[in-house]
């Protein structure tokens, strides 16, 4: 028995947004009007005719409430202002990245100095830095002096931030995670 081919639409779970109109499933609700006065618990059909009256759309703005409160607004402009405050909160937001500097255990004072200006830099930006001593070959027998320049280290940056992960081994390197006060 073949089956008819469904359109990709007809796959969609739920619309998305709130409950509007129609689609709102209790039997009363608890209305705010237009002007934003409560206007009391009412039967599904008489608050919709109220919303039709107006020439606005009834919506379900706190749908898990007992009676759910709906209110009577332009879902047009509600769903315009509900974007306007989501892209003003995601402006806010501040996205943390890892900066990673790599170090060897007889690294010079000139490249420790410029790496050390480098992540006083990222440090002040807001990100964190992940310090990695890498080890080759007979330096392995010699981890204590990559304890050594995780310390130094920890005490030149110690004004900008704080030691989020603890110096630790692993594998052929030692790592530490700095982030910003």
């Amino acid at each position: 028995m073949a089956y008819p081919k469904k359109n990709y639409f007809q796959y969609r779970s739920k619309p998305k947004g709130p409950r509007t109109n129609d689609r709102i499933r209790a039997s009363e609700v608890q209305v705010i009007g237009s002007d934003g006065n409560n206007l009391g618990t009412l039967a599904i059909d008489e608050a919709i005719s109220m919303a039709k009256n107006e020439g606005l759309d009834l919506i379900e703005i706190s749908p898990n409430a007992k009676p759910p409160v709906c209110k009577i607004v332009d879902i047009g402009k509600y769903r315009y202002d509900m974007q306007k405050k989501a892209n003003k909160s995601k402006k806010k937001q501040k996205i943390v990245s890892l900066k990673e500097i790599k170090l060897r255990p007889v690294t010079d004072v000139h490249d420790y100095a410029f790496k050390i200006k480098n992540a006083q830099k990222f440090l002040g930006k807001g990100d964190k830095v992940k310090f990695t001593v890498r080890f080759k070959g007979r330096e392995m027998q010699h981890t204590d002096l990559g304890y050594k320049l995780m310390e130094r280290i920890k005490n030149d940056i110690i004004s900008l931030g704080k030691v989020e992960v603890r110096p630790k081994f692993e594998g052929r390197q030692i790592i530490m995670i700095i982030q910003p006060n």
